[in-house]
């Protein structure tokens, strides 16, 4: 009986999470954007009118062509369709994304937790490392790594996840000690439970939803760091489509040429927006704060 009464008080727990997120508006928006954007990536080769622009192409004959038919939204110095290209910028930025969060999550999240769990040395040495990192302004360091790296995709995710891993850490290890001294967290040393459960089995459970949130958050600022180090130069290399470098390219021709940056531009927006209103719906949604 104990049992049923658990599973139905997690459903109604679930459920419950899941009627504050449906009945969010900006939420739901934000969902919709972020999946849009997804898919848009994932099946960008055959939604664009012009694939074959994502790479080297040359068309002198359309070279800032202003937007038509042809060219949804203009073409840039070279002929090459920027509707195109920002589709395809996409895929840049998710891989940037992923690949960022998919290194930094973990390892924060295990800092934070064997600092937050154990305490002692290991709390004091992940904490002063976590301190000096935070210590140094982001872009800074990622610039430092960028201008000794060769600027590729690879690099930029290894300046920027250098960088992001602190805050992950930060976060778990403020939950984690919290919950390490909890009644139920001291009953279970004392029925012998290993440090192994403890930490899978009891404190990473409670950990889930900050991290969910915290990273939904991060996504948004992860795309816009690496676009400013694409704007800067240090991103990926062309003719590979990004975003930031798009941006770059098109200033120049500005005011004139306004629609070389205004497509790049609102990508940009589009995905930090979707980000940003998602992660704030999942945070009312755990009813948590990050």
């Amino acid at each position: 009986m104990s049992v049923i009464g658990s599973d139905e008080k997690v459903l109604s727990s679930r459920y419950m999470q899941w009627y504050r997120f449906s009945r969010n508006p900006a939420a739901l928006v934000g969902a919709v954007i972020v999946i849009s954007v997804i898919l848009a990536a994932i099946f960008a080769p055959f939604i664009v009118p012009h694939p074959d622009h994502a790479g080297a192409v040359v068309d002198f004959r359309s070279r800032h062509a202003a937007p038509d038919m042809v060219h949804w939204f203009g073409a840039d110095k070279v002929g090459r369709d920027i509707f195109s290209r920002t589709i395809f910028g996409f895929r840049v930025s998710l891989l940037l994304v992923f690949g960022v969060l998919g290194v930094s999550v973990p390892l924060g999240a295990t800092l934070g937790m064997l600092a937050g769990y154990f305490g002692g040395w290991t709390e004091r040495i992940v904490s002063g490392l976590t301190n000096v990192m935070l210590a140094i302004p982001p872009l800074i360091m990622a610039l430092a790594i960028g201008n000794v790296l060769e600027p590729n995709l690879v690099n930029s995710m290894l300046a920027i996840t250098l960088i992001w891993w602190t805050w992950h850490a930060r976060l778990v290890y403020r939950v984690s000690k919290s919950i390490s001294a909890e009644d139920y967290i001291e009953a279970a040393r004392m029925a012998g439970a290993s440090n192994w459960h403890i930490l899978t089995r009891e404190i990473l459970p409670n950990c889930i939803a900050v991290i969910s949130v915290k990273t939904t958050l991060d996504a948004a600022f992860v795309i816009l760091f690496g676009a400013t180090l694409s704007f800067l130069g240090l991103g990926v290399k062309p003719p590979i489509p990004d975003l930031g470098s798009m941006v770059a390219d098109g200033r120049q021709f500005l005011p004139e040429k306004w629609w070389e940056v205004l497509a790049p531009g609102f990508a940009i927006f589009y995905a930090t927006l979707g980000f940003n209103l998602l992660g704030d719906g999942l945070r009312d949604m755990f009813d948590v704060e990050a």
